[in-house]
């Protein structure tokens, strides 16, 4: 099988403030600059200069046409669980 990003899914984008005992975030974006300035504004307003920045994309996974020519396939024979 394989995995790969899936554009029709989009992507989300996060900012958190990593300073001790603050739990601001900027709540999910779609576009990374959104993020990015909350986490400008909060550092100018607080001092605070550690962010947790997060970027979730969506992925589609699919099953190739002939599973014996997927390059990365491993057999029962070799004792992996599929």
């Amino acid at each position: 099988m394989l995995i790969r990003h899936a554009p029709e899914g989009g992507v989300v984008y996060e900012a958190f403030c990593a300073a001790y005992r603050c739990d601001a975030e900027s709540g999910p974006h779609g576009e990374h600059e959104a993020a990015q300035d909350w986490a400008l504004r909060h550092a100018e307003r607080t001092g605070h200069e550690l962010f947790r920045r997060v970027y979730t994309d969506h992925a589609r996974v699919t099953r190739p046409a002939d599973p014996s020519q997927h390059p990365g396939r491993v057999g029962p024979e070799r004792g992996r669980r599929q």
